[in-house]
């Protein structure tokens, strides 16, 4: 047995299926269900079993799982040991954000740290899910969300304000009761329940899980949203209704794991990040009046 028989192993369980396996390990699926099955013949028991298309650990595949997790973290910690060592500002540091953060406000800021920094590569994952840290699936997460459990360092970037915008185009009418929000996976957010609170009778005629089709759809007259005002105040299309305050806040957060915090290559990009959200606090908070708010 060896670790890479193992991190095909542990993949499956994480992903369920063996096409999305050999996406992730980039590989083909022969190849994940070969080291699979040599991994099974090494061990002498199966360790899956197949289930309506998905891959399902088997009792004895559970625990086994578990303990090539443990081991899988483990591995990620010895090379993050080993890259601390090397101490120059060099090499590839990926960062997780929702895509919003990352399209709107990262990415146009990004040149300020090549320029600190040549040699560093950025991987930018624009993604609502939690990518595992420990895992080293990412070296910072940023979050709309403090973490509830798990060993890591974090710090809170910037609180974000929300607020009610509408078209900025005088001659398109859009009623009071419609209104464009999220698909409903994310109903559970602060600002979708919101949203719900205040809909009453009005009715949502476009959902999407892209916050720039929404500014779009606002924009287009479709109709009203709840949006971030980090994105919205900044876009000629829109207006903002509500006033200066803005009516909802989120907390973004920082996540590093304790062992790639002394990694040069993530000290120097999270020390960056801290210095661009404190610069751009008041946008991310919404309290600053937008040029083309409505008049109360």
């Amino acid at each position: 047995m060896n670790w890479d028989d193992l991190r095909f192993l542990v993949t499956l369980g994480r992903e369920g299926t063996l096409a999305a396996t050999a996406r992730r390990l980039a590989v083909d699926q022969t190849t994940v269900a070969r080291r699979l099955r040599a991994l099974e013949e090494g061990l002498g028991t199966a360790l899956f079993e197949r289930d309506e298309g998905l891959w399902r650990p088997t009792a004895v595949g559970a625990r086994v799982l578990e303990r090539a997790a443990r081991i899988e973290e483990d591995v990620a910690g010895i090379t993050r040991l080993a890259e601390a060592g090397a101490g120059a500002v060099g090499g590839v540091v990926r960062i997780t954000a929702v895509s919003a953060l990352i399209g709107e406000w990262l990415v146009p800021r990004l040149p300020g740290l090549y320029a600190r920094h040549p040699e560093l590569r950025v991987d930018l994952v624009a993604s609502n899910d939690n990518l595992n840290v420990a895992r080293r699936e990412a070296d910072i997460a940023i979050r709309l969300a403090r973490p509830a459990s798990g060993d890591f360092l974090i710090r809170k970037l910037a609180g974000i304000g929300f607020a009610l915008y509408g078209a900025a185009r005088g001659d398109l009418v859009v009623s009071a009761g419609d209104w464009v929000a999220y698909n409903e996976d994310l109903d559970h957010t602060p600002e979708m329940r919101r949203l719900h609170a205040m809909l009453g009778e009005g009715r949502i005629r476009l959902r999407s899980n892209s916050l720039r089709g929404l500014v779009r759809a606002v924009a287009g007259g479709i109709g009203h949203g709840l949006l971030p005002c980090f994105v919205a105040d900044a876009d000629p299309g829109l207006v903002r209704l509500s006033g200066a305050e803005p009516i909802l806040y989120r907390e973004l957060w920082m996540l590093i794991h304790p062992d790639a915090r002394p990694l040069a290559r993530v000290a120097a990009t999270a020390d960056w990040l801290v210095e661009r959200f404190d610069e751009a606090a008041a946008g991310f908070a919404g309290r600053v009046p937008s040029p083309r708010s409505a008049p109360p």
